[in-house]
């Protein structure tokens, strides 16, 4: 994929994206998740003929042109399933993949690495309820990115892999070894383009904002703009900013009282119905982001029984 990059247009979401004389890029609206148990229980998204896992993905595409795989950030993701999505969506739809936790410096359990791979772990980890990317082996680390980058290859010879999402914990600091890597992130999915969200506010405020998104604009990466809960250390400003061909834009719902409260499910912490009041200045700033990019990318993350879809029709409606 070629990478074309472009200056940032502001700082904050008064700050939007419009550069004048541009072509405008294609706006696409989904959903974090289209399998979610909450949302297929509520009876309110999926007809009852869509009862098995292929019918709900073709309804799903029918209404949406793109979505998110959050389930590989939990566990390794498969060609075969790859080879089913293509399969059964229109040729003109995009799957957006989140990487694997392990890559993004989260706590990974054991059992969320394949069985073969989890078999050659050394014994001091296979006893170990969590490790870290620092933890294992660089052999072991190079079969993980190999099995990732396998299953990618259906969705990408198809012309149907989105971006890479790079989903980075709060203790995921500003500094050199945590840009080096990012840029070894890069390295192993050369091919992809990467998308980058922080979840620590230094990495945007005033004194370091301009070297962020200076460093992903300079090697092509996409800066993940957010909609959460703000005045919390892993809340970052909601600035409308692209740095790479594709602008990236995600809603997490702004329920405060859950943002950072511990042992809650995401379906907890990203319960929230937007207004249209909330939503009316994204679709202005979404709009002028378009302008000199080939696509933006609009996701819901809200996950309680249909918030996401209610969400992402009516941003849709907005547009």
């Amino acid at each position: 994929m070629g990478i074309h990059t472009r200056r940032d247009c502001g700082v904050g979401p008064e700050h939007i994206c419009k550069q004048p004389n541009q072509a405008m890029g294609k706006i696409r609206i989904g959903t974090c998740s289209w399998t979610d148990p909450s949302l297929i229980r509520a009876g309110t998204f999926y007809p009852p003929a869509a009862g098995t896992a292929e019918a709900r993905l073709a309804y799903y595409s029918s209404q949406f042109d793109i979505v998110e795989v959050d389930s590989s950030y939990y566990s390794m993701p498969s060609r075969r399933n790859s080879t089913l999505w293509v399969e059964r969506t229109p040729e003109d739809f995009l799957f957006d993949v989140k990487a694997f936790r392990l890559f993004t410096q989260h706590p990974t359990q054991p059992q969320a690495i394949p069985a073969d791979i989890r078999g050659a772990l050394p014994q001091s980890l296979r006893t170990r309820e969590r490790f870290y990317y620092r933890d294992l082996p660089d052999e072991l680390l190079q079969q993980l990115w190999a099995r990732f980058e396998d299953a990618l290859l259906p969705l990408d010879s198809a012309g149907k892999l989105g971006i890479v999402l790079f989903q980075f914990p709060p203790w995921f600091r500003p500094g050199v070894p945590q840009m080096d890597h990012i840029l070894a992130c890069k390295e192993q999915l050369v091919s992809h383009q990467l998308a980058v969200e922080f979840r620590n506010n230094l990495w945007l405020s005033e004194r370091n904002r301009e070297t962020t998104l200076s460093f992903l604009r300079e090697h092509g990466l996409a800066f993940v703009c957010v909609d959460e809960p703000q005045g919390f250390q892993s809340s970052v400003p909601p600035l409308a900013v692209t740095t790479a061909d594709v602008g990236i834009v995600r809603f997490h719902g702004r329920k405060a009282e859950t943002w950072e409260k511990k042992n809650v499910s995401p379906t907890e912490r990203f319960d929230y119905y937007y207004s249209d009041g909330e939503l009316s200045p994204w679709a202005g700033r979404i709009r002028d982001c378009a302008a000199g990019v080939s696509d933006v990318h609009v996701l819901f993350n809200t996950n309680n029984g249909d918030q996401g879809v209610v969400n992402a029709r009516l941003m849709a409606r907005l547009l």
